[in-house]
Protein backbone atom coordinates (compact mmCIF):
# COMPACT_ATOMS: atom_id res chain seq x y z
CA UNK A 1 0.00 0.00 0.00
CA UNK A 2 1.68 3.45 -1.15
CA UNK A 3 1.83 6.65 1.22
CA UNK A 4 0.42 9.70 0.62
CA UNK A 5 0.94 11.37 -2.59
CA UNK A 6 2.79 14.91 -2.01
CA UNK A 7 1.06 17.41 -3.92
CA UNK A 8 3.10 18.92 -7.03
CA UNK A 9 5.64 21.64 -6.16
CA UNK A 10 5.92 24.38 -8.89
CA UNK A 11 9.75 24.79 -9.74
CA UNK A 12 11.39 27.91 -9.16
CA UNK A 13 13.76 28.32 -11.02
CA UNK A 14 12.61 30.75 -13.67
CA UNK A 15 11.77 32.74 -10.50
CA UNK A 16 15.18 32.41 -8.85
CA UNK A 17 16.72 33.88 -11.92
CA UNK A 18 14.27 37.08 -12.35
CA UNK A 19 14.35 37.59 -8.30
CA UNK A 20 17.46 36.79 -7.30
CA UNK A 21 18.24 37.85 -3.93
CA UNK A 22 14.17 38.53 -3.70
CA UNK A 23 13.50 34.82 -4.45
CA UNK A 24 13.92 33.49 -1.25
CA UNK A 25 12.99 35.74 1.11
CA UNK A 26 9.65 35.77 -1.43
CA UNK A 27 8.69 32.41 -1.12
CA UNK A 28 9.05 32.26 2.73
CA UNK A 29 6.82 35.68 2.75
CA UNK A 30 4.34 33.68 0.96
CA UNK A 31 4.62 30.61 3.59
CA UNK A 32 4.12 33.06 6.38
CA UNK A 33 7.88 32.79 7.11
CA UNK A 34 7.93 29.98 7.92
CA UNK A 35 11.02 28.36 9.22
CA UNK A 36 11.40 25.37 6.86
CA UNK A 37 9.84 25.90 3.15
CA UNK A 38 9.95 23.36 0.48
CA UNK A 39 11.10 24.68 -2.96
CA UNK A 40 11.73 22.82 -6.42
CA UNK A 41 14.93 24.08 -8.17
CA UNK A 42 15.96 22.66 -11.50
CA UNK A 43 13.53 19.97 -11.02
CA UNK A 44 15.36 18.68 -8.01
CA UNK A 45 13.34 18.79 -4.49
CA UNK A 46 14.14 20.44 -2.01
CA UNK A 47 13.63 22.43 1.61
CA UNK A 48 14.81 26.19 2.53
CA UNK A 49 16.24 26.78 5.92
CA UNK A 50 15.94 30.34 7.88
CA UNK A 51 17.20 31.12 11.17
CA UNK A 52 19.96 30.65 13.38
CA UNK A 53 18.68 26.97 14.41
CA UNK A 54 18.64 26.54 10.86
CA UNK A 55 22.36 27.63 10.33
CA UNK A 56 23.67 24.62 13.20
CA UNK A 57 21.16 22.19 11.65
CA UNK A 58 22.23 22.81 7.89
CA UNK A 59 26.53 23.24 9.07
CA UNK A 60 25.79 19.76 11.12
CA UNK A 61 27.66 17.05 8.69
CA UNK A 62 24.85 14.43 9.80
CA UNK A 63 22.07 16.51 8.35
CA UNK A 64 23.72 18.37 5.36
CA UNK A 65 26.65 17.05 3.18
CA UNK A 66 28.67 18.98 0.03
CA UNK A 67 30.15 15.79 -1.76
CA UNK A 68 28.47 15.99 -4.89
CA UNK A 69 26.42 18.58 -3.64
CA UNK A 70 27.66 21.32 -5.94
CA UNK A 71 26.68 21.40 -9.67
CA UNK A 72 29.26 21.61 -12.55
CA UNK A 73 28.90 24.90 -13.63
CA UNK A 74 29.11 25.83 -10.02
CA UNK A 75 32.63 24.04 -9.90
CA UNK A 76 33.37 24.94 -13.28
CA UNK A 77 33.57 28.60 -12.62
CA UNK A 78 33.73 29.57 -8.60
CA UNK A 79 35.60 26.64 -6.43
CA UNK A 80 36.97 24.17 -9.34
CA UNK A 81 37.04 20.62 -9.66
CA UNK A 82 38.49 18.55 -6.46
CA UNK A 83 38.60 22.09 -4.39
CA UNK A 84 37.76 21.97 -0.59
CA UNK A 85 34.55 22.68 -0.89
CA UNK A 86 33.43 19.49 -2.41
CA UNK A 87 35.23 17.37 0.61
CA UNK A 88 32.69 16.31 3.61
CA UNK A 89 34.37 14.72 7.15
CA UNK A 90 38.05 14.08 7.48
CA UNK A 91 38.87 14.91 4.03
CA UNK A 92 37.64 17.88 4.36
CA UNK A 93 39.03 19.27 7.62
CA UNK A 94 42.37 17.96 6.94
CA UNK A 95 42.13 20.28 3.39
CA UNK A 96 40.37 22.73 5.76
CA UNK A 97 43.37 23.04 7.82
CA UNK A 98 45.41 24.13 5.48
CA UNK A 99 43.38 27.40 4.60
CA UNK A 100 42.59 27.99 8.05
CA UNK A 101 46.87 27.97 8.86
CA UNK A 102 47.15 30.50 5.97
CA UNK A 103 44.03 32.69 6.06
CA UNK A 104 43.53 33.48 9.58
CA UNK A 105 46.90 33.84 10.59
CA UNK A 106 47.29 37.41 11.93
CA UNK A 107 50.30 37.95 11.28
CA UNK A 108 49.77 37.22 7.78
CA UNK A 109 46.38 38.80 7.68
CA UNK A 110 48.24 41.83 8.55
CA UNK A 111 51.36 41.11 5.96
CA UNK A 112 48.41 41.47 3.01
CA UNK A 113 46.77 44.32 4.71
CA UNK A 114 50.24 45.92 4.06
CA UNK A 115 50.87 45.10 0.48
CA UNK A 116 46.64 46.12 -0.22
CA UNK A 117 47.41 49.42 1.03
CA UNK A 118 50.87 49.76 -0.82
CA UNK A 119 49.08 48.60 -4.24
CA UNK A 120 45.92 51.48 -3.09
CA UNK A 121 48.10 54.16 -2.96
CA UNK A 122 50.22 53.34 -5.87
CA UNK A 123 46.92 53.36 -8.23
CA UNK A 124 45.25 56.44 -6.16
CA UNK A 125 48.41 58.61 -7.49
CA UNK A 126 47.58 57.49 -10.72
CA UNK A 127 43.93 58.05 -10.96
CA UNK A 128 44.30 61.89 -10.58
CA UNK A 129 45.97 62.12 -14.24
CA UNK A 130 42.62 60.65 -15.29
CA UNK A 131 39.61 62.17 -16.30
CA UNK A 132 37.39 59.33 -15.15
CA UNK A 133 38.16 56.46 -12.98
CA UNK A 134 35.61 53.15 -12.25
CA UNK A 135 36.20 52.14 -8.87
CA UNK A 136 35.18 48.80 -9.11
CA UNK A 137 38.28 47.90 -12.16
CA UNK A 138 40.82 49.90 -9.92
CA UNK A 139 39.78 48.23 -7.00
CA UNK A 140 39.87 45.05 -8.77
CA UNK A 141 43.54 45.35 -10.30
CA UNK A 142 44.50 46.57 -6.88
CA UNK A 143 43.49 43.63 -4.56
CA UNK A 144 45.20 41.42 -7.42
CA UNK A 145 48.47 42.81 -7.37
CA UNK A 146 48.16 42.87 -3.45
CA UNK A 147 47.27 38.82 -3.14
CA UNK A 148 49.88 37.92 -5.71
CA UNK A 149 52.78 39.75 -3.76
CA UNK A 150 51.60 38.58 -0.72
CA UNK A 151 50.91 35.23 -1.76
CA UNK A 152 54.44 34.26 -3.77
CA UNK A 153 52.77 33.89 -6.99
CA UNK A 154 54.51 36.05 -9.65
CA UNK A 155 52.62 38.15 -11.76
CA UNK A 156 54.28 40.81 -14.07
CA UNK A 157 52.92 44.05 -15.13
CA UNK A 158 51.70 42.45 -18.68
CA UNK A 159 49.91 40.18 -16.58
CA UNK A 160 48.07 42.24 -14.24
CA UNK A 161 45.18 43.20 -16.15
CA UNK A 162 44.09 39.94 -17.31
CA UNK A 163 45.11 37.65 -13.76
CA UNK A 164 42.38 40.58 -12.37
CA UNK A 165 39.75 40.44 -15.48
CA UNK A 166 39.57 36.36 -14.84
CA UNK A 167 39.79 36.51 -11.45
CA UNK A 168 36.46 38.64 -11.09
CA UNK A 169 34.65 36.82 -13.97
CA UNK A 170 34.84 33.24 -11.55
CA UNK A 171 32.89 35.31 -9.66
CA UNK A 172 30.66 37.59 -11.91
CA UNK A 173 29.61 34.17 -13.97
CA UNK A 174 29.31 31.47 -11.33
CA UNK A 175 25.39 32.13 -11.20
CA UNK A 176 24.69 33.13 -14.75
CA UNK A 177 23.74 31.35 -17.87
CA UNK A 178 25.01 32.55 -21.28
CA UNK A 179 28.18 34.85 -21.79
CA UNK A 180 28.73 35.77 -18.40
CA UNK A 181 28.83 31.94 -17.51
CA UNK A 182 31.00 31.03 -20.38
CA UNK A 183 33.72 33.66 -19.68
CA UNK A 184 33.96 32.59 -16.20
CA UNK A 185 34.94 28.86 -17.14
CA UNK A 186 37.50 30.38 -20.08
CA UNK A 187 39.03 32.26 -17.16
CA UNK A 188 38.93 29.45 -14.60
CA UNK A 189 40.57 27.42 -17.35
CA UNK A 190 43.16 30.05 -18.10
CA UNK A 191 44.26 30.56 -14.63
CA UNK A 192 44.55 26.79 -13.24
CA UNK A 193 46.82 26.47 -16.51
CA UNK A 194 49.11 29.46 -15.65
CA UNK A 195 49.13 28.30 -11.75
CA UNK A 196 49.53 24.36 -12.48
CA UNK A 197 52.99 24.56 -14.02
CA UNK A 198 53.90 27.14 -10.57
CA UNK A 199 53.13 24.35 -8.56
CA UNK A 200 55.46 21.97 -10.06
CA UNK A 201 58.50 24.87 -9.69
CA UNK A 202 57.81 25.27 -6.46
CA UNK A 203 58.36 21.82 -5.85
CA UNK A 204 61.27 21.23 -7.60
CA UNK A 205 62.79 24.14 -5.78
CA UNK A 206 62.38 22.25 -2.75
CA UNK A 207 61.44 23.68 1.08
CA UNK A 208 61.90 27.28 1.80
CA UNK A 209 64.61 28.40 3.96
CA UNK A 210 62.15 30.41 5.80
CA UNK A 211 58.43 30.86 6.38
CA UNK A 212 56.50 29.51 3.32
CA UNK A 213 54.42 31.42 1.24
CA UNK A 214 51.10 30.76 0.70
CA UNK A 215 51.62 29.26 -2.75
CA UNK A 216 55.14 26.86 -1.58
CA UNK A 217 52.35 26.14 1.87
CA UNK A 218 49.28 24.91 -0.52
CA UNK A 219 52.39 23.18 -3.12
CA UNK A 220 53.69 21.03 -0.07
CA UNK A 221 50.50 20.29 1.22
CA UNK A 222 49.42 16.96 1.73
CA UNK A 223 46.11 15.21 2.34
CA UNK A 224 45.14 12.51 4.67
CA UNK A 225 46.39 9.74 2.52
CA UNK A 226 49.88 11.19 3.10
CA UNK A 227 49.89 12.14 -0.73
CA UNK A 228 50.42 15.99 -2.39
CA UNK A 229 47.56 17.15 -4.43
CA UNK A 230 47.59 16.95 -7.98
CA UNK A 231 49.29 20.17 -9.81
CA UNK A 232 45.54 20.77 -10.91
CA UNK A 233 44.32 20.73 -7.88
CA UNK A 234 46.72 22.33 -6.16
CA UNK A 235 46.24 25.35 -9.24
CA UNK A 236 42.61 25.15 -8.03
CA UNK A 237 43.24 25.67 -4.19
CA UNK A 238 45.59 28.46 -4.74
CA UNK A 239 42.95 29.90 -6.91
CA UNK A 240 40.90 29.84 -3.91
CA UNK A 241 42.83 32.31 -2.08
CA UNK A 242 43.76 34.36 -4.64
CA UNK A 243 40.07 34.69 -6.51
CA UNK A 244 37.85 35.06 -2.83
CA UNK A 245 40.38 37.93 -1.77
CA UNK A 246 39.75 39.53 -5.20
CA UNK A 247 35.95 39.58 -4.36
CA UNK A 248 36.47 41.79 -1.41
CA UNK A 249 36.63 44.49 -4.71
CA UNK A 250 32.56 44.05 -4.34
CA UNK A 251 31.96 45.01 -0.86
CA UNK A 252 34.33 47.89 -1.86
CA UNK A 253 32.36 49.83 -4.07
CA UNK A 254 29.72 48.75 -1.82
CA UNK A 255 31.49 51.05 0.88
CA UNK A 256 31.48 53.60 -2.46
CA UNK A 257 27.71 53.47 -2.80
CA UNK A 258 26.75 53.40 0.94
CA UNK A 259 29.57 56.84 1.54
CA UNK A 260 28.15 58.62 -1.13
CA UNK A 261 24.32 58.34 0.23
CA UNK A 262 25.35 58.74 3.78
CA UNK A 263 28.06 60.88 3.54
CA UNK A 264 28.12 61.49 6.96
CA UNK A 265 30.11 58.23 7.52
CA UNK A 266 33.62 59.74 6.15
CA UNK A 267 34.65 61.61 9.22
CA UNK A 268 33.90 58.95 11.66
CA UNK A 269 36.13 56.39 9.22
CA UNK A 270 38.64 58.79 9.21
CA UNK A 271 39.23 58.97 13.09
CA UNK A 272 38.46 55.50 14.32
CA UNK A 273 39.43 52.46 13.68
CA UNK A 274 36.78 50.42 15.54
CA UNK A 275 34.35 52.27 13.54
CA UNK A 276 36.39 51.32 10.59
CA UNK A 277 35.62 47.65 11.73
CA UNK A 278 31.72 47.96 12.69
CA UNK A 279 31.23 49.79 9.07
CA UNK A 280 32.89 46.72 7.36
CA UNK A 281 30.58 44.51 9.33
CA UNK A 282 27.32 47.06 8.21
CA UNK A 283 28.61 47.31 4.47
CA UNK A 284 28.60 43.00 4.84
CA UNK A 285 25.61 42.97 6.02
CA UNK A 286 23.63 45.29 4.18
CA UNK A 287 24.53 45.04 0.76
CA UNK A 288 23.66 41.54 -1.10
CA UNK A 289 26.37 39.52 -1.57
CA UNK A 290 25.52 35.50 -1.49
CA UNK A 291 22.04 35.17 -1.78
CA UNK A 292 21.62 31.70 -0.33
CA UNK A 293 24.25 28.18 0.24
CA UNK A 294 23.67 24.71 -0.74
CA UNK A 295 23.77 20.97 0.08
CA UNK A 296 22.26 17.87 -0.29
CA UNK A 297 20.60 16.08 2.84
CA UNK A 298 22.55 13.37 3.78
CA UNK A 299 19.35 11.53 5.45
CA UNK A 300 16.13 11.17 5.69
CA UNK A 301 14.71 13.83 8.61
CA UNK A 302 12.63 16.60 8.98
CA UNK A 303 13.28 20.13 10.19
CA UNK A 304 11.00 22.87 11.21
CA UNK A 305 8.10 20.59 10.74
CA UNK A 306 9.22 20.26 7.03
CA UNK A 307 10.45 16.42 5.95
CA UNK A 308 13.69 16.67 4.23
CA UNK A 309 14.48 13.47 2.17
CA UNK A 310 18.07 11.83 1.49
CA UNK A 311 19.91 13.22 -1.34
CA UNK A 312 17.46 16.21 -1.62
CA UNK A 313 18.32 19.89 -1.90
CA UNK A 314 18.57 22.01 1.46
CA UNK A 315 19.34 25.71 1.12
CA UNK A 316 20.27 27.93 3.79
CA UNK A 317 18.96 31.61 3.33
CA UNK A 318 21.79 33.90 3.70
CA UNK A 319 20.39 37.14 2.18
CA UNK A 320 17.23 37.37 3.96
CA UNK A 321 19.20 35.89 7.20
CA UNK A 322 21.28 39.26 7.41
CA UNK A 323 18.05 41.30 7.02
CA UNK A 324 15.82 39.63 9.50
CA UNK A 325 14.04 42.26 11.80
CA UNK A 326 14.16 39.84 14.29
CA UNK A 327 18.03 39.80 14.63
CA UNK A 328 18.54 42.93 12.99
CA UNK A 329 15.73 45.81 13.94
CA UNK A 330 15.43 47.86 11.23
CA UNK A 331 17.18 45.70 8.82
CA UNK A 332 17.45 48.17 5.92
CA UNK A 333 19.34 51.01 7.66
CA UNK A 334 22.47 51.23 7.50
CA UNK A 335 23.80 51.63 10.81
CA UNK A 336 27.51 50.84 11.34
CA UNK A 337 27.06 51.13 15.25
CA UNK A 338 24.96 48.17 15.57
CA UNK A 339 28.31 46.94 15.69
CA UNK A 340 30.19 49.36 17.58
CA UNK A 341 27.49 51.08 20.35
CA UNK A 342 28.63 49.84 24.01
CA UNK A 343 27.33 46.23 24.76
CA UNK A 344 26.94 45.25 21.50
CA UNK A 345 27.59 41.13 20.49
CA UNK A 346 27.28 39.86 17.67
CA UNK A 347 27.28 36.07 17.48
CA UNK A 348 28.84 33.70 15.65
CA UNK A 349 25.91 33.20 13.58
CA UNK A 350 23.97 36.56 13.75
CA UNK A 351 25.96 37.58 10.51
CA UNK A 352 26.04 35.20 7.66
CA UNK A 353 27.17 37.27 4.41
CA UNK A 354 29.79 34.31 4.01
CA UNK A 355 28.55 32.04 5.62
CA UNK A 356 27.79 29.85 8.78
CA UNK A 357 28.74 27.48 11.54
CA UNK A 358 32.89 26.96 12.87
CA UNK A 359 34.66 27.09 9.96
CA UNK A 360 37.27 25.14 11.84
CA UNK A 361 34.63 22.31 11.41
CA UNK A 362 32.58 23.70 8.45
CA UNK A 363 32.19 25.07 5.45
CA UNK A 364 31.82 28.79 6.49
CA UNK A 365 34.75 30.69 4.41
CA UNK A 366 37.82 30.81 6.50
CA UNK A 367 38.59 34.16 4.55
CA UNK A 368 36.02 36.32 6.93
CA UNK A 369 39.27 37.66 8.99
CA UNK A 370 40.49 38.65 5.51
CA UNK A 371 37.71 40.42 4.41
CA UNK A 372 37.44 42.05 7.33
CA UNK A 373 40.68 43.61 7.68
CA UNK A 374 41.30 44.84 4.08
CA UNK A 375 37.64 46.69 4.50
CA UNK A 376 38.69 48.01 7.36
CA UNK A 377 41.92 49.24 5.76
CA UNK A 378 41.21 50.43 2.52
CA UNK A 379 37.41 52.00 3.16
CA UNK A 380 38.77 55.17 4.99
CA UNK A 381 41.10 55.49 2.48
CA UNK A 382 38.21 56.19 0.16
CA UNK A 383 36.32 58.15 2.64
CA UNK A 384 39.63 60.71 2.83
CA UNK A 385 39.34 60.22 -1.15
CA UNK A 386 38.20 63.78 -2.91
CA UNK A 387 36.22 62.96 -5.94
CA UNK A 388 33.10 63.71 -7.62
CA UNK A 389 30.83 61.43 -8.66
CA UNK A 390 29.07 62.42 -11.93
CA UNK A 391 25.51 61.19 -12.85
CA UNK A 392 25.72 57.82 -13.49
CA UNK A 393 23.58 54.76 -12.97
CA UNK A 394 24.20 53.83 -8.82
CA UNK A 395 20.81 51.18 -8.80
CA UNK A 396 21.21 47.56 -7.46
CA UNK A 397 19.78 45.38 -9.39
CA UNK A 398 18.61 42.56 -7.09
CA UNK A 399 18.05 40.21 -9.50
CA UNK A 400 21.17 40.31 -10.57
CA UNK A 401 24.18 37.36 -8.67
CA UNK A 402 26.18 38.84 -7.72
CA UNK A 403 25.04 42.10 -8.42
CA UNK A 404 27.01 45.70 -7.92
CA UNK A 405 25.98 49.13 -8.67
CA UNK A 406 25.79 49.03 -12.47
CA UNK A 407 28.11 51.74 -13.12
CA UNK A 408 30.20 50.21 -10.77
CA UNK A 409 31.23 53.40 -9.22
CA UNK A 410 32.74 56.45 -11.42
CA UNK A 411 34.79 58.56 -9.72
CA UNK A 412 35.90 62.15 -11.74
CA UNK A 413 38.08 64.79 -10.78
CA UNK A 414 40.30 62.85 -8.25
CA UNK A 415 42.19 65.01 -5.97
CA UNK A 416 45.00 64.22 -3.65
CA UNK A 417 43.70 62.57 -0.30
CA UNK A 418 43.61 64.31 2.95
CA UNK A 419 45.98 62.39 5.31
CA UNK A 420 44.90 60.25 7.65
CA UNK A 421 44.22 61.37 11.17
CA UNK A 422 44.28 58.12 12.67
CA UNK A 423 45.33 54.41 11.29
Amino acid sequence: MSGPTRPPLLDGTASLLMKGYGWLPDVRRRAGNAPAVPVRILGRRGVALHGKEAVDFFYDERHVRRHDALPGPLLDTLFGRGAVHTLDGGPHRGRKALFLTLLKDPERIAALVEHARDAWDRAEAGWQDRERVVLFDEAARVLTRAVHDWAGVPLSDDEEETAARDLVAMVDGFAAVGPRHLRARRARTRQEQRLAPLIEELRYAGAPSGQATIAQAVAAHTDANGRQLDPHTAAVELLNVLRPTVAVTWFLVFAAHALHRWPEHRELLATDERYAWGFAQEVRRFYPFAPFTGGLAAADTRWGGVPIEKGSLVLLDLYGHDHDPDLWPEPYAFDPTRFTRPGATIGRDDLVPQGGGDPAEGHRCPGEDITLALLASLVPRLARLPHDVPDQDLSIPLHRVPTLPRSGYVMERVRLATPATAG
